[in-house]
């Protein structure tokens, strides 16, 4: 077996447990309808549970300056089997623009590339991405390699601008700044004439739900917000690549300290340092050649502030030689499979953890729903059978006196339903205060009045104030959302207690809620703001109309962004919330009216009492079969999940 069909062999075994995950999940809802157990709330979960996982991405992003490799490496670790290179791949700049390498079925293989004037619009990429037609389309002949090489040569494309076209559009051409864009002998300034490509490619890896992210340098890379703020922090692993023979330059330790040490978490970060074939020498013995691989590795470890065991020294090109030649001793000394088990056993099961839990927490969830439902009423047909079996050899007397306690019990439960619907009615209350502190209209209010004050603004101190007032309202927003949350889950626990105690209903603990992701997300934006964006050298050396633009083109749609998530996460919450309540308040109900029905039956001799208590315990082991049942699917997806 090659080795380097690893990565490949792991991510198709998990794209094969996903499926499974799937089918397991797609069982469970079937057998809820069989059963009559299922309702809207059921059914949304677990049709949107099977969505996700279906949908499923594992995204691992390259960063690097150019000529690094970064291409190469791409090349060797996925694409190898074509026999060539697929991304282009050569001396100097090759990734201009943020490069999305993905499969979406039941579209042709494509390249979609949007114009770099699309910045002077006050308009996202992620906003671009819903409307296709501002997009270019070229058609990618995935039967010949050559035709790809040559469609995705595109993706490297430049055009030439004035420096002032170049400031409009957010490049920085300032002589003196490490990501400057340097003006050329004939006064122009040479950009990417794309600013996000996006390449529909129809590799088995990509099928399965890879989705490859490659960068632009450092002078192109803090150009683009959105690749910060939200590519960038999202993927599940960031390949972070140096060059043996340089080390960590100062642009390597500014895209390093600025983009990915304080933006990405410590899981899934990889450092590889490429092309030690440059440092091999027949002059020198393989124990030297090695000891100064291994001084670069100590040297970039200690620069960076990572263990010596998360850099791993590599050659991307000799081994994409060795694999297109099936040399394996080439590929031995490349080092690359070292670098593809440890990315293989980052990813994997960094997202089979994400999989899981999630699959986990909805499926228990509305397992726990459904067993308390069919508990509710396994105890209900048991106490009609007890009941009935006490009125056996009793008289007409007896059975009307049941009968009456029985319509006692009802006209007590439906006087009690006047405080459960009063609490229905403070819970509406309730969530139109919380969803109007986080709605996006009145976030779109908030920015639409912050926009107004900086554009206003004289000095760059009141741009400023005007930023940090945004974040310190939308701060505020959250806070009251999240004590009103509290304040909705401790109001449900007494409802859920009462109803428990005084009529014997099963209702366990409501599930709560946080807004705490949420809360460091924006921390996260607002410290990006502070560092590259409200600073008194950015508010001091560049245009007003470019600093409110970048605001709002990117910081503004994040949060915005983040809103919407955290309106559907909550008002999803409520749902839940109450559910169980409404479920089990119904189910009383009809338990009550059975009770009576069985009652008034005996007594106007319609039916026998034997034949009754013959019928219900029917019934009970039919409701016991079905408990049964339910915990075998649970076992049987909780072993698949584990």
């Amino acid at each position: 077996m090659k080795p380097s069909m690893s990565l490949a062999q792991q991510f198709a075994a998990y794209s094969q447990w996903r499926l499974e995950v799937i089918g397991a999940v797609e069982r469970f809802r079937q057998w809820l309808i069989e059963q009559d157990l299922s309702d809207a709330q059921a059914e949304l979960r677990l049709s949107r549970l099977q969505e996700r996982i279906r949908e499923d991405k594992l995204r691992v992003a390259f960063v690097a300056e150019f000529s690094r490799g970064k291409s190469e490496l791409i090349n060797s670790v996925f694409f190898a089997s074509y026999g060539n290179r697929v991304l282009p791949s050569s001396a100097g700049r090759t990734t201009m623009c943020p490069t999305e390498l993905m499969f979406e079925h039941g579209k042709a293989p494509a390249i979609d590339l949007l114009p770099i004037l699309t910045r002077s619009s006050n308009t996202s990429v992620s906003e671009y991405k819903r409307q296709p037609e501002k997009w270019q389309h070229v058609a990618l002949d995935t039967q010949s390699t050559e035709a790809m090489q040559e469609a995705l040569r595109q993706v490297s494309e430049v055009v030439h601008v004035t420096p002032k076209q170049a400031r409009e559009l957010g490049f920085i051409t300032d002589e003196a700044s490490p990501e400057a864009f340097r003006v050329g002998n004939d006064g122009l300034v040479e950009i990417p004439r794309w600013r996000h490509a996006i390449i529909n490619f129809p590799h088995p890896l990509l099928k399965q739900g890879l989705v490859i992210l490659d960068t632009p340098g450092l002078n192109a890379i803090g150009t683009e917000p959105e690749l910060t703020l939200s590519l960038l922090p999202n993927a599940h692993a960031v390949l972070f690549i140096l060059a043996a023979d340089t080390g960590v330059t100062q642009s390597d330790l500014t895209i390093w300290q600025e983009h990915i040490a304080n933006n990405h978490g410590k899981r899934g970060r990889i450092v590889v340092l490429n092309k030690i074939d440059g440092l091999w020498d027949e002059l020198k013995s393989e124990a030297e050649i090695e000891a100064e691989i291994e001084g670069q590795v100590r040297s970039c470890a200690e620069i960076l502030g990572v263990d010596t065991a998360h850099i791993f020294p590599v050659s991307a090109q000799k081994g994409l030689v060795a694999k297109v030649n099936q040399d394996p001793k080439l590929l031995e000394k490349s080092r690359l499979t070292e670098l593809e088990g440890a990315l293989s056993g980052e990813l994997i099961p960094a997202k089979h953890d994400i999989v899981r839990e999630d699959t986990r927490n909805e499926f228990n969830d509305i397992h726990k729903y459904v067993k308390a439902l069919l508990d509710a009423r396994r105890a209900g047909l048991s106490e009609q059978l007890d009941e009935l079996t006490e009125l056996r050899g009793k008289n007409k007397d007896v059975v009307e006196y049941m009968m009456g306690k029985i319509k006692a019990e009802k006209h007590e439960f439906d006087t009690g339903l006047q405080h459960y619907h009063a609490v229905r009615s403070v819970f509406t209350t309730l969530t139109n205060k919380l969803l109007a502190h986080l709605g996006v209209d009145a976030l779109r209010n908030l920015a639409e009045n912050s926009r107004k004050s900086m554009l206003s603004a004289t000095f760059s101190k009141q741009i400023s104030n005007s930023i940090r007032g945004f974040f310190k309202e939308v701060h505020e927003r959250l806070e009251k959302s999240g004590r009103e949350t509290e304040e909705i889950r401790v109001m449900m626990n007494a409802v859920y207690k009462r109803l428990s105690i005084e009529h014997g209903l099963k209702l366990s603990v409501p599930a709560g809620f946080s807004l705490i992701v949420y809360g460091k997300e924006l921390d996260h934006l607002h410290n990006w703001c502070d560092t590259h964006l409200n600073t008194p050298l950015k508010l001091l050396t560049n245009e007003k109309r470019n600093i409110v633009h970048k605001f709002f083109e990117e910081v503004v749609m994040q949060v915005q962004k983040l809103f919407e998530r955290a309106n559907w996460d909550v008002e999803n919450w409520l749902k839940i919330i109450m559910a169980p309540m409404d479920t089990q308040v119904r189910e009383h109900q009809l338990h009550l009216k059975r009770r009576l029905e069985n009652i008034k039956r005996i007594h106007q001799a319609t039916d026998t009492l034997e034949d009754r208590i013959s019928e219900l315990s029917g019934l009970k082991q039919g409701m016991q079969r079905q408990i049964d049942d339910l915990e075998e699917i649970s076992s049987g997806l909780q072993k698949l999940l584990n």
